[in-house]
């Protein structure tokens, strides 16, 4: 018997999808799946994620514009179906999401981290190599295109191809410019858009009329079990192909599929440092905050050796970001609960190993994301200074200090009465915290503060009271064994 060609194959998997799609819409029984996509196209695939406007299926908290549990359990759920029913267990070859700050939700403009939100597990779910390591993470490309950097949010004037997100409106043409890279460049695999279906559907119709395929889109939003792929062939011969997961997760919050063990807080040899106005010379500084306590986490595990960084936090770290929820409460041992949850914009890009990659800085935020979603927390996001790749950068150290401990910054923040989590990136805590102690003066010095690279654990505590006198400990500490940890991701 003669094998069918790649333009063969090709139909056959297209029009097995369009009869899927059809038997969907009519209400009927179970249908068959469409087969996995072939590694020999060029596939567009559209994850749709929630979001206020749509969400049919409840996955988006009304409030927080956040995902919900049952959000965060679909997911999961859809991180195995892509990579196993789409994709056909192969590998993804790149990963592009909604730029949250682009789409500002409720009265409150909290950020859309849905979209983010709904691709993490899948991209687990793969494997990335570098310097001659691979570990089971893959980037998430969410940074800013030239004509996309809203306004009130750092612009960093240069913008990585090779990093870039998408813009909720894409008015400045920056989501079609990508795809029509991706197309033009006629390198066959597996390209990954997570974004809300106004993005999507926009996106969808912009590519059949600037390519000039024919393609039959979709017109209303079906839900998030829903995902689209445009495949390309070798030839140029363009077919929609429609999945529906058919998913039905439960509504609350995940339960891992095996226990995460426990740790002391060993990390870090203990400090506690005080600065009270009127004491041995110190002056409280004006417009310092009030009643604030800031958590200060690391990101989770994200490098299985020194000099690894793909942007993103690896198998293992999704344990830990999971596992926070039902950690911290204990672990903050009677102190307040957070109220506000905060990380740094993931859109936020840096250039790495001799500035030839581009990485958008995601896993800060993904590693709170969890805990956000499981306390029915606001999410929000330092959006409008850079945090600076060198942890020793005074200016940044400056920026974080006036946005999260001063009611005279350029965000008009004030987290005065609020008690914070805040996830960042470690080597910037100690020059943080030695700016802020150093800015009540006084004849004492700040010791000098350092936080260990295998240090994933420590949670540093910043309290100032009533008058704005300000503690600063180590003596707490998330209490989870990272030696433990799975190098996979947990499987759901």
């Amino acid at each position: 018997m003669k094998p069918y060609s790649a333009s063969e194959n090709f139909w056959l998997v297209f029009l097995s999808g369009l009869l899927i799609f059809s038997l969907s819409g009519c209400g009927g029984g179970s249908s068959p799946i469409p087969a996995p996509l072939s590694a020999d196209n060029i596939n567009l695939i559209f994850v749709v994620t929630p979001d206020l406007a749509n969400d049919p299926l409840g996955d988006i908290n009304p409030v927080t514009a956040n995902l919900s549990n049952k959000g965060l359990q679909r997911s999961l759920l859809m991180g195995t179906y892509l990579k196993e029913q789409v994709l056909g267990t192969r590998n993804v070859t790149r990963i592009s999401v909604l730029e949250p700050m682009t789409h500002l939700q409720t009265v409150n403009n909290y950020p859309d981290m849905a979209a983010i939100g709904f691709i993490q597990q899948f991209a687990l779910l793969n494997q990335y190599t570098l310097i001659g390591t691979t570990a089971n993470s893959y980037p998430i490309h969410t940074s800013y295109g030239p004509g996309s950097v809203p306004a009130g949010v750092f612009d960093p004037k240069t913008y990585p191809a090779n990093c870039r997100g998408l813009a909720f409106d894409d008015a400045s043409g920056d989501n079609i410019a990508l795809v029509t890279d991706i197309i033009n460049a006629k390198v066959p695999g597996f390209y990954v858009f997570s974004a809300p279906w106004e993005t999507t559907s926009a996106l969808l119709a912009n590519i059949k009329r600037t390519k000039g395929y024919d393609l039959n889109l979709p017109t209303t939003y079906m839900g998030s079990n829903y995902v689209y792929a445009i495949s390309i062939t070798p030839s140029g011969d363009a077919g929609l192909v429609s999945y529906n997961s058919n998913l039905n997760p439960p509504a609350t919050y995940p339960v891992l599929p095996s226990p995460v063990a426990s740790a002391s807080c060993t990390q870090q040899n203990y400090f506690t440092l005080s600065r009270t106005g009127g004491i041995n010379g110190a002056v409280i500084p004006a417009n310092i905050n009030t009643n604030e306590t800031v958590y200060m986490i690391r990101h989770a595990e994200a490098h299985p050796v020194r000099g690894w960084d793909d942007g993103n936090y690896i198998g293992a770290g999704q344990w830990r970001a999971l596992a926070l929820p039902n950690f911290l409460p204990s672990a903050l041992r009677g102190q307040s609960s957070p109220t506000l949850v905060y990380s740094i914009d993931p859109a936020q890009s840096f250039n790495f190993f001799d500035n030839i990659v581009g990485l958008s800085y995601v896993r800060p935020s993904l590693t709170v994301l969890p805990y956000a979603i499981g306390n029915n927390l606001p999410y929000n996001l330092a959006a409008s200074f850079s945090i600076n790749k060198n942890p020793n950068d005074d200016a940044a150290a400056e920026n974080t200090l006036a946005f999260f401990f001063t009611h005279n910054n350029s965000a008009g923040v004030n987290l005065s009465n609020q008690t914070v989590l805040l996830a960042w990136e470690h080597e910037h805590f100690p020059p943080l915290i030695t700016k802020l102690l150093q800015s009540y003066g006084g004849t004492v010095p700040v010791p000098p503060l350092s936080w260990a690279q295998t240090d994933y654990d420590t949670i540093w505590t910043v309290a100032l009271d009533a008058s704005g006198n300000v503690t600063v400990h180590n003596a707490l500490c998330e209490g989870i064994d990272s030696a433990s940890l799975p190098a996979m991701a947990p499987q759901f």
